[in-house]
């Protein structure tokens, strides 16, 4: 079965279809509010209150095909509000486990990714929620756009204005070139 079969069964109540759409997603959903949020049980929450929206609003999203943007946006959504609710707490770190591949210098890439860490940690929801969203999830620009639900030059310009501000948060040159992401590890 199609996805766009099973979101327009799930948009019309069937439990079944629903679970389906979102097995698959659930994983990658969880490590994008991980990401964002810096906090492994605000993400599950977040993903949760995401699906509890997407259940609810199934039913009126106009464009099936959609499906996967607008899941990211509910979850994107989701983060920002979990975000402003804990503004009083303090941030935990929940660190990625270095791979097991021996590289050349592994200190240097424990180094690197510290100081990567550091440098996340200092930017604002919405600046992690746009890298997390084209550098770990993957998106396009235009589907990066359509997921925050923004014009594509908006995006474009959140995307630019948040590197920025993680090269001044690590104190790297402003016209130095960010490493691409693959799979959440720096390649």
């Amino acid at each position: 079965m199609s996805q766009r079969e099973l979101v327009e069964r799930a948009g019309r109540g069937d439990h079944d279809a629903f679970a389906v759409l979102l097995h698959g997603s659930i994983g990658r959903l969880e490590a994008m509010a991980r990401l964002v949020l810096r906090d492994q049980d605000l993400a599950r929450d977040a993903v949760q209150e995401a699906f509890i929206r997407a259940w609810r609003d199934l039913p009126g999203l106009r464009d099936p095909d959609r499906f996967d943007a607008w899941i990211h946006r509910l979850t994107v959504n989701a983060c920002l509000d979990a975000a402003r609710r804990r503004r009083r707490r303090p941030v935990e770190i929940d660190l990625m486990p270095v791979g097991t591949a021996s590289t050349p210098d592994e200190s240097a890439v424990i180094a690197q990714r510290d100081e990567l860490e550091r440098g996340f940690r200092r930017l604002s929801t919405e600046h992690r929620a746009v890298l997390v969203l084209h550098y770990y999830v993957g998106l396009t620009m235009p589907d990066l756009a359509t997921a925050l639900g923004i014009p594509l030059g908006t995006a474009q310009s959140r995307l630019g204005r948040a590197l920025i501000a993680l090269r001044a948060a690590i104190g790297a040159d402003p016209d130095a070139e960010l490493a691409p992401v693959q799979g959440g590890q720096p390649a």
